[in-house]
């Protein structure tokens, strides 16, 4: 599954100096010890959430939205500091990443039911593309185990492992440097960690939870943390569980997550790429951020790349983040939130089929996206 629903989520040297902030005490008390604030704008719960409704992580305000993708915000939630990712699993849970832990949304009934503290010290809570704490999520495909990819400023990540029954931290896990993107195998037996800032994947085997580094560079490393060629978001290939990263919509890394060997294809777009996903066709949908300096490379668009290697690109207006596909497989939803400078408050509508793309207002700096 992917990080985007259970059954489915670059920096300049001078701001890499951001990533020194140290470690504190982490958080204490157990979820059920916090109680679950109101939605922003509740609805009755006989009301339920249709089929379709999207879910975003509104990195600016500390809330999930319920989006109606044709009228837009209808429902928010708080859920604690700066969420980044989400999962939504068969139940109807929502497993969103924040800064201060795991918060757990009832999309049902529109409420969260819980807020699971970081095991891990990240320092103090803070919003900011930088700030410690969630962001790649992942469920196991039996909903059972949720894995969180842990930024720690200043130091290497971790992949902590949630048992979803008993609402806690039951494993932690060493992984890379600030892990963007957490995916799980179809089969469940591996979960994989995309370090952003280590220019890595982190292959974990699902029951030893032992970790096995690939790095993931078809640019090289040089320049470290002050590069821009890194990877953001993994996708799983459904057709052979291969390892999908783009780079710069000019590079695809396709890696043997077993080998850990690594082929590079083309790609056309020519643009900074960061989320991902794969359509329920086996197409891989990709967000593309604009040129990271003028005048080298493109403009924001979203590539739909075919199984066999064809490209279509359509424009976008503005820089984005993440995308989900319709169940169909006709539209995609793109997050406007960005984790850098030139985000805005919505969603981008993209039909796949004419490359038509309209507006959608929604959220505060949404990341994460999911399609209940």
């Amino acid at each position: 599954m992917s990080r985007r629903a259970a059954g489915p989520r670059t920096v300049l040297a001078a701001l890499a100096l951001a990533l020194a902030a140290g470690a504190c005490t982490p958080q204490p008390g157990d979820a059920a010890d916090r109680p679950a604030p109101s939605a922003a704008t509740p609805l009755p719960a006989a009301a339920g959430t249709p089929r379709g409704t999207l879910l975003t992580a509104d990195f600016g305000s500390d809330t999930v939205s319920f989006v109606d993708p044709e009228r837009g915000t209808v429902a928010s939630v708080v859920v604690g500091r700066a969420p980044y990712g989400l999962a939504v699993g068969a139940d109807g849970r929502a497993w969103v990443a924040t800064a201060e832990g795991v918060a757990v949304v009832d999309t049902h009934t529109r409420r969260r039911t819980a807020l699971i503290p970081h095991r891990t010290a990240t320092g103090p809570v803070t919003g900011g593309e930088y700030r410690g704490g969630g962001m790649g999520i992942a469920l196991s495909p039996d909903g059972t185990r949720a894995y969180t990819g842990v930024n720690v400023p200043g130091t290497t990540g971790v992949l902590e492992v949630l048992d979803t029954a008993a609402y806690q931290v039951t494993d932690v896990v060493p992984v890379g440097r600030r892990p963007f993107d957490v995916d799980v195998a179809p089969d469940g037996s591996e979960v994989y960690v995309t370090g952003h800032d280590s220019f890595d994947v982190t292959v974990v085997a699902a029951g030893s939870l032992q970790p096995r580094r690939i790095e993931v560079a078809p640019y090289g490393t040089a320049g470290g943390l002050g590069s821009w060629l890194k990877p953001h978001y993994t996708v799983v290939r459904p057709a052979d569980g291969m390892l999908l990263l783009p780079f710069e919509g000019e590079r695809l890394a396709v890696v043997d997550p077993h080998t850990g060997r690594t082929t590079v294809e083309p790609m056309t777009a020519d643009t900074h790429q960061h989320g991902a996903t794969a359509a329920p066709d086996g197409r891989l949908v990709v967000v593309g951020t604009g040129a990271v300096r003028p005048g080298d490379g493109k403009g924001p668009s979203l590539t739909v790349r075919s199984p066999d290697g064809a490209e279509r690109v359509y424009p976008l207006d503005g820089p984005h983040e993440d995308v989900a596909v319709s169940p169909d497989g006709r539209t995609a939803y793109v997050t406007g939130g960005y984790t850098r400078e030139g985000h805005w408050n919505g969603i981008s509508v993209v039909d796949l089929g004419t490359g038509a793309v309209r507006r959608l207002p929604a959220g505060t700096r949404p990341l994460g996206i999911a399609v209940l």
